[in-house]
Order: C-alpha cells, then sequence, then structure tokens
C-alpha cells in the first residue's frame, strides 16, 4: 500500500498568478497595454456568482481590467447577442466568458459562437475547437489547460504515456484528449456507455476524472503508480459537519485512489484553482496576440 503525491493545485496556481501579473506589469511598462476579462453572467445562480467574484477579484490583483456584466435571467437572447457584439468590438476587453449554464430560452451555442474567436478564453468558439483539434494555435479551455500544467509540473514530458480520459464532454473531456494527443500521449476516451470501464482506466499512467458524479472512479480503477486528476466539483450532504452542511468531494473517490495512485489531485485544491489561473493566462495570450506581441511562454499550449 502506498500513500500517493498529493498536487498542489493552489500552489502551483499561484505560481501561474504569479508569472501572469509579471507579464502584465511587463506590458503596461513597455507598451502602454493592460489586458482586459469580461465576464457576463446571467441570473443569480448562487454558485455562478461566487465564482464570477473570484474572477472578478483575482483579475485586478494580477493588474488586469475587470469588466462585469450582472444581467437578468429574463434578458431576452438578442439583447444578450447585442452585448456580446459591442464586447468584440471593444477594445479595452481582450477576453469576453459568459458564465454557463445560461437560461433555457437562450441558445447557449449561438451565444458562444457570437463571441470573436480571438477573445474566446473560454475555448468553447468552434473555430477554436477546430484549431485545437488539428493541431493550429488555438485559445484552449481553461480546466484542460490547467490540467495539462498539473500533469507537467509533475512528470515534466509526458510522451509515451498511456492517458484514459474518463468523460467525453465540450468542456473538459474531448479538448483534454486532444491536449494530451499533442503532447505525443496515447489516449484513451471512456464514459458512461464503456462496458469494461474499471479494466480501460486501469491501463492509464495518467487517470482524468471528469464524469460528474461524485466517487465514481474507486481505487479498483487506478493502475498503481498512476497520475490521478479529478476535474469533478460535487456538493454533497455532510452531517458530520452539522445538519444541513455541505462538503465539496472529485470524481474520484480519495481514500481508496490515494493508496494506489503515485500522484493524486485533491477536491478542492487540485484543478480548481488552476481553471481561473488559466482564465487570466488566456487573457493575457488574447492580449499578446491581438497587438502581435511575443506571447508568454508556460501560460499556454
Amino acid at each position: 500500500m502506498m500513500n500517493a503525491d498529493i498536487i498542489d493545485g493552489k500552489a502551483i496556481a499561484g505560481r501561474v498568478r504569479a508569472g501572469v501579473a509579471r507579464h502584465v506589469a511587463r506590458l503596461g511598462a513597455d507598451h502602454g497595454l493592460t489586458p482586459g476579462l469580461a465576464v457576463v453572467l446571467v441570473g443569480e445562480d448562487p454558485a455562478s456568482q461566487v465564482y464570477v467574484r473570484s474572477k472578478g477579484r483575482q483579475t485586478v490583483e494580477a493588474g488586469m481590467r475587470s469588466f462585469e456584466h450582472r444581467l437578468a435571467a429574463s434578458i431576452p437572447e438578442e439583447d444578450l447577442l447585442e452585448l456580446v457584439k459591442g464586447l468584440n468590438a471593444d477594445p479595452a476587453v481582450h477576453g469576453i466568458l459568459v458564465q454557463l449554464p445560461l437560461p433555457d430560452h437562450i441558445d447557449e451555442a449561438l451565444v458562444i459562437n457570437a463571441v470573436d474567436p480571438s477573445k474566446d478564453v473560454d475555448g468553447f468558439h468552434v473555430w477554436n475547437v477546430g484549431k485545437l483539434g488539428t493541431g493550429q494555435k488555438a485559445m484552449v479551455p481553461c480546466t484542460p489547460l490547467g490540467c495539462m500544467m498539473l500533469l507537467r509540473d509533475r512528470h515534466g514530458s509526458l510522451s509515451g504515456m498511456n492517458a484514459v480520459v474518463i468523460g467525453r464532454s465540450n468542456i473538459v473531456g474531448k479538448p483534454m484528449a486532444q491536449l494530451l494527443l499533442r503532447d505525443s500521449c496515447t489516449v484513451t476516451v471512456a464514459h458512461s456507455r464503456t462496458g469494461n470501464i474499471r479494466e480501460v482506466a486501469r491501463q492509464g499512467d495518467i487517470v482524468v476524472a471528469a464524469v460528474g458524479r461524485a466517487g465514481t472512479v474507486g481505487g479498483d480503477w487506478i493502475k498503481p503508480g498512476a497520475t490521478v486528476i479529478d476535474v469533478g466539483i460535487n456538493r454533497i450532504a455532510a452531517p458530520e459537519l452539522g445538519e444541513g452542511r455541505t462538503r465539496l468531494v472529485g470524481d474520484v473517490d480519495f481514500d481508496g485512489c490515494s493508496t494506489v495512485a503515485g500522484a493524486i489531485t485533491p477536491v478542492p485544491g487540485g484543478v480548481g484553482p488552476m481553471t481561473i489561473a488559466c482564465l487570466l493566462a488566456n487573457t493575457l495570450t488574447a492580449c499578446c496576440r491581438a497587438n502581435g506581441l511575443e506571447e508568454p511562454e508556460g501560460l499556454t499550449v
């Protein structure tokens, strides 16, 4: 029985944010530029509100401009699209993020693809998805980018490693697989219809769990010594903390997997902090690209 090394996402995210802040300061001193990030929140989902506040605070701490647009859940789709059009044309805005999910009466795909691809710091626009899939320069989704930074920090080169991605969402699973392929991994994408999913997962030197269900991946899914990246964020009842209390857990059975894996990310404190750090990095990258300047090293792929 082994005790896995804990991959400290908070510490690595802190280094990424510090690197972004240094580069932002140089942009201001050398070129008079300040990257700007616009976040659009539709409705009053409590989790989204907390997330948007955190994004805004960290944007300002990195020396960037933060533009927040909080809209009623009843906003007509055409009004939201008009706001996006205005942000596309605003030279002070280098990155645009429309917080998902959107209300049911709004077509998410239509809104995502209305964002200027060069300002699409979420990496969800079909133009960026296609560029990523064909190995071209693109804006990369923040969570998969953060996962890659964690893996590279742990292993250096990933070339030749077997990687299993559990989950096939457009937000995490699919772009994660593309990034691992770029780093010359042999990649398998497993999902709810994979018949022998435990056996498939056990082939992975790297396992990335992004299924959206608490504790799905058990210790018997993990190859001894593998690196486990837990993307899941699930809130479950925690009566041991008091009546009505909850706690955050991942898609991985942490206790079971940490006795088998060589390294593992905790929840919270693993992938989560990397997502916002990579949002800042993407905004900086977008600003550099828009102005024909050299991109910062180590903050993109």
